[in-house]
């Protein structure tokens, strides 16, 4: 592989709007910043068209379109079936650099072998990954067995990410689990970006909510699944509301698990006092965090993600509760206060709700937004992206002949 010049040129492989996928989100919003530093071709399924607000400067091209000379092609995985157009690139055309976005791949790699009938190639790659184990828990499969934990004990990184020629990933602790991993492979790490929302009026977008300005409003961002942890928050702010706050929640966001909270609040004490959004529009959604006391990002297991969910929250000047587990530790805990996962984590949930109106809180506030602002903002990361990027690729053209 060659150095390219600098400024070099990318050639990008990630979901697109209107695709609800976080990283579809991301894409938009670090797209118009990157483009102002390196020229940028986007593959594009056939018959997309670039959304309101699409910089013109990044090309759209086929998404089998060959790399030009001196293009970096940079492909982003992600735990689920949007990214299987990527990780098909990437079988086909090694030496593009990742960017990895959950260090978990394993759902991805079932999407791209047992759904597609490849049982075979779900063992190799599996076995290639995590040697007789990895054979074991495919034979298992083979027979119907499948324990829910499979794929966070077993995270598929090593077979699909050995065709990369670098990757970039979003936490240190992600980084540090590639390079267990695949310790000869090029591991860099770029701050996760989200759209600066710029001043908010918080109490406006209560009213739009129908939110009473005086309530203590909890948060949850992003699709709702019970690995979320939606039924600990739902008992934390129950017990929270017992203990006389007048708290709410507000569940920002669309999934199978919202039947399943409103059946579980009615005739309790949270009854009237849960309220769902459903999906929200991609210009609405920067400003929806505003209206909270305190953000949830709670996760359990984990798969290795950083989360977007808890950046929007920070961006907005919002404290967010995150669980207490391998990246989310990361966060400075002034802005990003841990959630025990187990039992207690219904009772921490209750504790920081009842700490909203404390004098200590306007901190946590501020500690959020300044968080955000240091290393999130979409300008910075697409710098930074770009520095890692020379570094990265100078690197592979070093290590591989």
């Amino acid at each position: 592989m060659d150095l390219p010049s600098a400024p070099f040129r990318i050639l990008w492989g990630s979901p697109l709007p209107p695709t609800r996928s976080g990283v579809a989100d991301y894409a938009a919003e670090l797209l118009p910043e990157l483009v102002r530093l390196v020229p940028v071709r986007v593959l594009a399924p056939d018959g997309w068209r670039p959304p309101p607000g699409w910089p013109a400067a990044v090309e759209p091209v086929a998404m089998n379109e060959p790399a030009a000379p001196g293009e970096v092609v940079l492909l982003h995985l992600g735990n689920n079936p949007y990214h299987l157009p990527f990780l098909d690139r990437l079988v086909s055309d090694a030496g593009a650099v990742v960017v990895l976005h959950d260090a978990v791949l394993h759902h991805l790699l079932v999407e791209s072998t047992v759904a597609r009938g490849e049982t075979e190639a779900y063992e190799t790659e599996l076995t290639a990954s995590h040697g007789a184990r990895g054979r074991a828990l495919a034979a298992a499969r083979g027979v119907g067995l499948v324990g829910h934990l499979d794929p966070f004990l077993f995270p598929a990184r090593g077979s699909l990410l050995a065709r990369a020629s670098a990757v970039v990933v979003h936490s240190r602790w992600a980084a540090e689990a590639v390079r267990s991993d695949l310790p000869d492979l090029p591991v860099g790490r770029v701050a996760l970006p989200v759209a600066d929302p710029g001043p908010v009026d918080r109490n406006e977008v209560r009213s739009r909510l129908g939110l009473d300005p005086g309530d203590v409003i909890a948060m949850h961002l992003g699709f709702l699944t019970p690995e979320k942890g939606l039924m600990e928050v739902l008992a934390g702010v129950g017990a929270a509301v017992a203990a006389g706050v007048e708290a709410r929640l507000v569940l920002v966001g669309e999934g199978a698990a919202g039947d399943a909270i409103r059946r579980a609040v009615a005739g309790g004490v949270l009854e009237g006092r849960v309220d769902t959004t459903g999906w929200v529009e991609p210009e609405l959604f920067p400003s929806i965090p505003a209206a909270a006391d305190l953000g949830f990002a709670l996760r359990t297991p984990s798969a290795g993600e950083t989360s977007a969910a808890v950046l929007r929250f920070l961006a907005c000047g919002v404290p967010v509760a995150v669980s207490g587990v391998r990246q989310f530790l990361e966060w400075p805990e002034a802005a990003a206060p841990r959630v025990t996962p187990g039992p207690s984590a219904s009772a921490d949930v209750a504790r920081l709700l009842g700490a909203v109106r404390s004098d200590g809180w306007a901190e946590r506030r501020r500690a959020a937004r300044a968080v955000y602002q240091r290393h999130h903002v979409p300008r910075v990361a697409a710098r930074q992206l770009v520095e890692v990027l020379e570094e990265l690729v100078g690197r592979a053209a070093r290590v591989r002949p």
